[in-house]
């Protein structure tokens, strides 16, 4: 039986691309982090939004805020245009991306840049500018 390719675009399967840091919170890069965030938006992973996203930007609505926006977005593509910094030994980095989206039955596009630092060993998730 052939494995679903992960929704985050990367032409792999989700069981070897995304999942393994679903499961342990811990991508080896900014661009990977941000493509297993796109992936959980796909699969509603609240807790994985929210854990990713670094403490200091964490407020108390945010998992709320989170799952109204996996409920209301259904996430159809992912481009990731480009990567600045983020590698393994890096304490920052950015990626700039394209999400298509289907919303009351019509389509979307975000568009943003995103912000990743470290916070201990681990990437996380700071802040978009988000793109009109």
């Amino acid at each position: 039986m052939k494995q679903a390719l992960c929704p985050c675009g990367s032409q792999k399967s989700y069981e070897t691309c995304c999942e393994p840091y679903h499961l342990n919170y811990n991508a080896p890069t900014c661009e990977a982090l941000m493509r297993s965030r796109y992936s959980a938006f796909v699969f509603n992973l609240v807790d994985y939004l929210y854990e990713s996203t670094h403490p200091s930007h964490r407020s108390k609505h945010l998992k709320a805020e989170i799952a109204a926006t996996c409920k209301g977005l259904a996430w159809t593509g992912l481009t990731v245009e480009k990567v600045w910094q983020g590698e393994q030994k890096d304490k920052v980095g950015k990626v700039s991306f394209r999400a298509s989206f289907m919303q009351n039955g019509k389509t979307g596009l975000h568009i943003e840049h995103s912000r990743f630092k470290r916070f201990g060993k681990a990437w996380m998730y700071v802040d978009g500018e988000v793109k009109e």
